[in-house]
């Protein structure tokens, strides 16, 4: 338990533990993009209750980035100061907060941004609309999109930035073989699906020096059975040599479906009825029929737990720098082991700190030994338009209650 309590770094960034926050998307922006006065207190929450440090939920480098109503915009320097303050405040308390920057790519919809959504290569998203193959320029207009939002972490007081580089987003759309296929100098080989990363990694260490940059990537899914893992594994290489500071490693694709990086051991079909807007505003007849053919159509994921050890753990004989490992992470015997066996020098989590701000607090003072939550997946669908919150809230293992 002492290496996993003891004061580390990533860079130039020093943690008081090796549990980290990661990155969850808090749903408290207003329709500017604009932080609301919630973000700033879940942050303190969070630092008070013992967490490492706080990646926090993704923001948009671009407008045609913006994946739902709620998101936050980093695209303008008139957001610095929207957060240098607060930042400040939390470096007196040693608590170091890494925003995750990200363009959503084939994961937009017109209805939020206006535009045709762009992909890496045309395909149909989750919102069955057909995305646009995005131009050479306009890669390079995103690079340059990327990179001065990276300037602006620096100047707002942010101990780093992470790449969001998995789950589908227009990073990780590159980086699929699956997704990806170009046949110019961004697709076909690792070295040309990683190049859009390369470029920002290179790029933005010219403007930032030794400003840390960090990499979210998935390691494997469904679609390939795992077999992308050594292409993986030689694209973190890529991004180690040009400048990356660490990489966290998580799993999926979620534009088909989220429970391959969310895993829940039913599927929540009261939550999506009532809380996603498509399937809220159904009638009642269709509702009824989608209750009972939702869940057999939706696939489920196991394990439930700890799913992104193993990749991770490949992953790190790979590289010189930190790993960091996310994933169905619940119990505190599990961080120890991933940390002192596995030989993962970090471990993030999401949903135990939205039940349980403190639960790093607890596991350090020995007052709990596993998380509270129950992996229903109902906050994955509240944060679409509603504020970040846990719908189950404790109560010892009843069924979640109705999202209100």
């Amino acid at each position: 338990m002492k290496k996993v309590f003891e004061q580390s770094r990533i860079g130039t960034i020093e943690m008081k533990n090796r549990i980290l926050r990661s990155a969850t998307h808090e749903g408290m922006g207003d329709k500017s993009g604009n932080p609301l006065k919630e973000l700033y207190d879940l942050y303190e929450k969070l630092a008070k209750g013992g967490v490492g440090a706080i990646i926090t939920g993704y923001v948009a480098v671009k407008q045609n980035g913006k994946t739902v109503i709620n998101m936050r915009m980093f695209d303008k320097d008139e957001y610095v100061e929207d957060y240098k303050d607060h930042n400040l405040k939390l470096k007196k308390d040693k608590v170091p907060i890494i925003l995750q920057i990200a363009h959503g790519g084939s994961q937009t919809s017109s209805k939020i941004t206006g535009e045709v959504p762009l992909s890496v290569s045309p395909i149909k998203n989750f919102y069955g609309e057909r995305c646009r193959e995005i131009g050479e320029n306009e890669i390079e207009g995103i690079i340059d999109c990327f990179v001065k939002s990276i300037e602006r972490a620096k100047k707002a007081e942010f101990a780093g930035v992470q790449l969001h580089a998995a789950h589908g987003y227009l990073l990780s759309e590159f980086v699929s073989p699956f997704l990806n296929k170009r046949k110019d100098k961004w697709g076909g080989s690792v070295e040309n699906r990683f190049r859009i990363l390369r470029e920002i990694l290179v790029r933005s260490k010219e403007k930032v020096g030794h400003f840390p940059i960090w990499a979210k990537v998935s390691a494997f899914d469904e679609k390939r059975n795992g077999k992308e893992l050594d292409e993986i594994i030689k694209g973190c290489q890529m991004l180690q040599e040009n400048g990356c500071d660490a990489i966290e490693v998580s799993c999926g694709y979620g534009f088909k479906n989220p429970f391959e990086m969310t895993r829940v051991p039913r599927i929540p079909v009261e939550a999506m009825l009532v809380l996603i807007p498509y399937f809220k505003n159904t009638s009642s007849l269709k509702r009824v029929l989608l209750k009972l053919v939702l869940p057999l159509v939706i696939k489920k994921y196991k394990p439930i737990h700890n799913y992104n050890v193993n990749s991770a753990e490949r992953i790190k004989k790979n590289l010189d720098i930190p790993v960091i490992v996310v994933g169905g992470i619940r119990k505190l015997s599990d961080i120890e082991n991933i940390i002192e066996t596995n030989g993962i020098d970090f471990v993030s989590m999401c949903r135990p700190f939205i039940i349980e701000p403190n639960i790093v607090n607890k596991f350090q003072e020995q007052n709990a030994v596993a998380s509270k939550c129950i992996d229903c997946g109902y906050c994955l669908f509240g944060v679409a338009n509603n504020k970040l919150k846990c719908y189950y809230g404790g109560a010892p293992r009843a069924k979640p209650g109705t999202p209100d």
